[in-house]
């Protein structure tokens, strides 16, 4: 798969910044002033290793003057990524899709300090699979199921279907039991971006997401519970469990603690995306994965 003349590179696809209008003498010079954690140094290994071009393929060199309104691709690379010790699973794959069963901690796709450790780079380099793309995503800390679209002609018909909220999503969560709440119940309410940023917060306002919740077992003081979100927003199951002051067992960030602590992996977020099933846009056929993990409530 080409992006402005790099290829895909051991699983990664380059990045890509869009040269807005400017006066930097060179786009070496933009690029430093774009991306200031990056050393001259490292984009002029970058350049010599020809891992910098245009998107018209033409290579970027150090001395290249600047021109705005054109893209420029790039490879990221993260010096010291350290290695997730946990495998995924492929349940089903063909010409359409690939389903994954993901473990905890595996971020679906590059982002932050995470580049080769992720499922979906994983996945392109033992499928063999440039053109692998999430279908959607679940949180890092998250397990279970992830769809991935393999022909991109198809990838918006399955887009659309979570667009649409045509597929019908089953997690399960390990959290406190509260007999004092009624369950069934669902859960609708407006929810933003927090502070720091990459917390979530419920705020006053016409609500924005909805999830449905029951019971499946109760053991003591802690229940199995079954969720099904209605609407995708990020972080939509682990507010709305903390909202109810059903916090999920292990999370790090709901309640919101300061400093966030790092990730312990004997302790893993009791979440689970448990089932997915859906017609298919393609086929016509019916759909229904299951994931093989299982949370303990024990």
């Amino acid at each position: 798969m080409i992006h402005g003349g790099l290829p895909t590179r051991f699983g990664v696809s380059p990045s890509c910044v869009g040269l807005p209008a400017g006066h930097w003498p060179t786009i070496t010079d933009f690029l430093i002033h774009r991306f200031p954690a990056i050393t001259q140094e490292v984009w002029l290994e970058r350049m010599q290793a020809g891992l910098v071009a245009d998107e018209f393929g033409a290579a970027v060199t150090p001395e290249r003057a600047y021109r705005g309104h054109i893209r420029v691709y790039y490879y990221r690379a993260i010096s010291e990524e350290s290695h997730l010790p946990f495998e995924a699973t492929v349940l089903f794959q063909d010409e359409h899709l690939l389903v994954a069963d993901k473990p905890h901690f595996l971020p679906v796709t590059p982002s932050g300090h995470y580049l080769q450790e992720t499922l979906l780079v994983r996945l392109k380099n033992s499928q063999a699979l440039n053109h692998l793309i999430p279908i959607h995503r679940i949180d890092r800390e998250t397990a279970g199921l992830v769809l991935f679209s393999i022909n991109p002609a198809e990838r918006d018909a399955y887009q659309s279907l979570f667009r649409r909220h045509e597929v019908t999503k089953h997690y399960e969560a390990i959290a406190p039991w509260r007999p004092d709440i009624v369950f069934p119940i669902t859960r609708k309410s407006r929810i933003v971006q927090g502070e720091p940023f990459f917390r979530q917060c419920e705020a006053p306002g016409e609500p924005n997401s909805e999830t449905y919740l029951e019971v499946l077992e109760v053991s003591g003081d802690r229940a199995r519970y079954a969720l099904r979100p209605v609407t995708g927003k990020k972080h939509q199951l682990r507010v709305h469990m903390n909202a109810l002051d059903l916090p999920i067992f292990n999370d790090r960030i709901y309640p919101p603690i300061s400093p966030t602590p790092d990730d312990d992996f004997s302790h893993p977020l009791q979440l689970l995306a448990k089932s997915l099933a859906f017609t298919d846009p393609v086929t016509g056929q019916p759909r229904h994965f299951e994931s093989r993990f299982r949370l303990s409530l024990g």
